[in-house]
């Protein structure tokens, strides 16, 4: 079974520019967690399944640590939802930065991990 959080959306500081820093930018989030959660569904028990609730707020934790690159803020929340749902068949998450500041339009760019 997969359960999937679909457009989570944030602000953070994240980018090589100084302007990213102070102003920011937006992103988002999109997170899909594969397990043996039939139980669950079965018995209506959210201590065998994975809260969703949980996985926002892990989200928006590790996006308030700053970095430069965002392939480092993927790398380091794939490693948290691992730990923290130790239950986690595999773990996928992608990771956009909208309206990068690139000198040309560009809508998004994502970096994506699944394991």
């Amino acid at each position: 079974m997969k359960i999937q959080l679909n457009n989570i959306q944030v602000r953070a500081q994240h980018g090589c520019w100084k302007e990213e820093e102070i102003i920011g930018g937006d992103y988002r989030v999109d997170v899909w967690i594969e397990g043996a959660f039939e139980v669950s569904a079965e018995t209506d028990d959210l201590e065998k399944t994975i809260d969703y609730v949980a996985v926002k707020e892990l989200v928006y934790a590790e996006m308030k640590v700053r970095a430069k690159l965002i392939e480092t803020v993927l790398v380091r929340m794939h490693r948290a939802m691992k730990v923290r749902f130790p239950n986690a068949h595999s773990v996928g998450i992608r990771l956009t930065k909208i309206n990068a500041p690139m000198g040309h339009q560009v809508e998004s760019v994502s970096v994506e991990m699944e394991g």
